[in-house]
């Protein structure tokens, strides 16, 4: 009576060939199998569902890019670089640089004429993980200008599954890019005047030196560890000269750098609406300049020069310095200069090759040669007085044509003629 009473239950399971006694229909134990686990699946897929947009709609709510997850893959991709070394073995050579600033500074202020700012005292040897830390800060300015001005565009709609799971994938890809720039850069950096130029504030910025990648290019180059640490310290801190005596820089990059990156966000929303058939019009219409150039506007074109031109100076500047000045205390400082130039300028291949070009090294190494061409010329058409000029203000940065030309920038500048011209 209790087997009957069972097998009568809806769920009960029924012998072969026994009737269904409200259907007068053959029972199929498979087709009620099947059914019970179909009303559980869709059930289970149902909380599945919601809980997965739950988990969606969070994660896009945190930002473009998951930030902790981009320190941590930069870090692992950088601990394999071979040359890793201990912390406490990077934070052993603070005496060496500690002694290369005391060598630096004095040559520096007297072939500049003037004190150096305090940046002088703040400096640190660093490890490859660390500089991609400190950098890391940069890029969350960088996007966090870009959310804010983007707002809701980048969030999915409430509920849309579709567009959360998109926004999850970007969000996903912008973290592996950042990872990998970051990566990419921190085996290759030597050192760094740190400047935040997005900053609210205006933090001071802090002389960086990665003692890993150092080691290993001294090693590559086969010159003295001591006077390589000595010969990059002496270039980064002409960078921090550049910036901390002369404070109308730091406002004049930046303004820049927001105007472009308002641009790109003004960009975003016509691309929406538009299509990428409105930059490859742009671009077939180009005339002349770099790929990247043939891709902004007429007003993004002319920021981005202008900021080329800076970067142009800055960077032509330091390595002019550099010569000068280290040449007083460093007896190999012609080797030094023609191990790195041929380091320097040696053609990357493959993947590495692909990076350098995305992540415009390229245009980095004309900047270095650009610059330094044109403040030799500065200095050899108008002595070192045309030189002291050169940081006066926005007003005597070099243009476009004057980079090619230093000769005009000294007539224009100190308005008066140069001989030989």
């Amino acid at each position: 009576m209790v087997r009957r009473g069972i097998e009568a239950g809806p769920l009960a399971r029924r012998a072969p060939g026994t009737d269904d006694a409200r259907s007068g229909q053959r029972a199929d134990p498979l087709r009620d199998r099947a059914w019970q686990v179909g009303v559980v699946a869709g059930a289970l897929a149902g909380v599945g569902v919601a809980y997965l947009n739950r988990r969606v709609q969070r994660a896009t709510r945190s930002g473009l890019v998951d930030w902790p997850r981009a320190e941590r893959l930069a870090a692992r991709r950088l601990a394999r670089i071979p040359g890793a070394l201990d912390p406490r073995e990077i934070r052993a050579t603070a005496p060496a640089y500690d002694e290369a600033m005391r060598r630096i500074v004095p040559a520096l202020e007297a072939e500049l004429g003037t004190p150096l700012p305090g940046v002088v005292e703040r400096h640190a040897a660093v490890s490859r993980a660390e500089w991609a830390s400190a950098n890391l800060v940069v890029f969350r300015q960088l996007y966090a200008h870009l959310e804010a001005a983007l707002g809701d565009r980048l969030r999915p709609h409430e509920g849309n599954l579709g567009e959360g799971l998109a926004a999850l994938a970007n969000r996903v890809l912008s973290t592996q890019q950042i990872a990998l720039v970051l990566a990419y850069l921190g085996g290759r950096v030597l050192g760094q005047y740190d400047i935040a130029l997005l900053s609210a504030e205006a933090p001071p910025g802090q002389l960086l030196f990665v003692e890993e990648n150092i080691r290993s290019t001294a090693r590559t180059l086969q010159v003295p560890l001591d006077d390589f640490r000595t010969w990059v310290a002496l270039h980064e801190t002409t960078h921090a000269f550049e910036f901390e005596a002369h404070p109308w820089l730091r406002p004049y990059l930046a303004e820049r750098l927001e105007r472009q990156l308002a641009g790109f966000v003004d960009e975003a929303r016509l691309l929406s609406v538009e299509g990428l058939g409105r930059l490859l019009r742009r671009w077939r219409s180009r005339s002349g300049g770099s790929l990247l150039e043939g891709l902004l506007d007429p007003e993004q074109r002319r920021l981005f020069r202008e900021t080329q031109a800076v970067m142009s100076l800055l960077e032509g500047f330091g390595d002019w310095v550099m010569d000068r000045v280290g040449a007083s205390f460093l007896p190999d400082v012609r080797l030094l200069r023609e191990r790195f130039e041929e380091r320097r300028g040696q053609p990357r291949r493959g993947l590495d090759g692909i990076l350098s070009r995305l992540m415009g090294m390229d245009l980095k190494l004309a900047q270095y040669r650009r610059g330094e061409r044109f403040v030799a010329g500065v200095a050899a058409a108008g002595g070192p007085d045309a030189v002291a000029h050169l940081w006066d203000g926005p007003e005597t940065l070099p243009t476009e044509a004057e980079l090619a030309d230093p000769r005009a920038w000294v007539r224009r500048v100190l308005g008066t003629e140069v001989a030989g011209t």
